[in-house]
């Protein structure tokens, strides 16, 4: 939840039980940085920092949730390029990069951010160079189910590239819940480490999404009010 997620955020929710916090969507580079001041420009809450200034915001929000808890820590990062993000790799406190190849704000798609990353002939090029260079764990967060995007086509990418989890938005157009029959698929065809998204509303919804062959679950939106009504630790 762009906009939101800061250290502040994230410190009211790590007591129900959460072992892993991802700060973000911060951007990169030139083109996401201009694509997100179009988007705040017609109302959308979002983290905008200057480029020469963004590695500093991070490294402070991850230093701030480091000094309270003992947590992983996640940035999930936008850039049209690979090498800003091993850069924030270079963090101290930064467990893991996570690749956004998530968001759908045509702005950022516009500029092959976003979910505009999983139609990029060089996605795998750009995983590879993140992988191989950075010096913390590496995420790929997509969304599921984009017009002209093989799901499992990109897991195999990601799971070939090496990276430590794949992040899954199993969202589906018109259906009202997770697409667990995805997660399935995914957990069944590949080996990765799979945190599956979206939905994640209650305690039945994250053993859903366990069920389905997820090895870990993400909450957003019912976190949006910096609070939940239900506790994970014993999941």
């Amino acid at each position: 939840m762009a906009g939101i997620t800061n250290a502040e955020f994230a410190m009211k929710l790590i007591p129900y039980g959460f072992d892993t916090v991802t700060i973000g969507g911060y951007n990169l580079d030139a083109p996401s940085i201009e694509a997100c001041a179009k988007i705040i420009e017609r109302g959308r809450k979002e983290f905008n920092y200057p480029q020469d200034k963004v590695i500093g915001q991070i490294e402070h929000e991850t230093k701030t949730i480091k000094e309270n808890f003992k947590v992983c820590v996640s940035a999930n990062l936008r850039s049209t390029a690979p090498g800003p993000v091993i850069e924030a790799s270079r963090i101290r406190d930064l467990d893991i990069v996570e690749i956004n190849c998530h968001c759908r704000q045509e702005e950022l798609t516009q500029v092959g951010c976003g979910q505009a990353m999983l139609l990029r002939d060089d996605l795998e090029d750009y995983i590879r160079e993140v992988v191989k260079n950075a010096d913390s764990m590496v995420s790929l967060k997509m969304r599921a189910n984009v017009e002209g995007v093989d799901n499992l086509e990109i897991a195999k990418i990601a799971e070939d590239a090496k990276v430590d989890y794949l992040h899954v938005d199993a969202m589906k157009k018109g259906v009202f819940d997770a697409d667990f029959d995805l997660i399935r698929q995914l957990a069944d065809e590949t080996n990765l480490f799979i945190i599956g998204n979206n939905s994640v509303n209650s305690r039945e919804q994250a053993q859903k999404m366990l069920d389905s062959g997820a090895k870990g679950f993400s909450i957003a939106r019912a976190a949006i009010k910096g609070k939940l009504d239900f506790d994970i630790s014993d999941l």
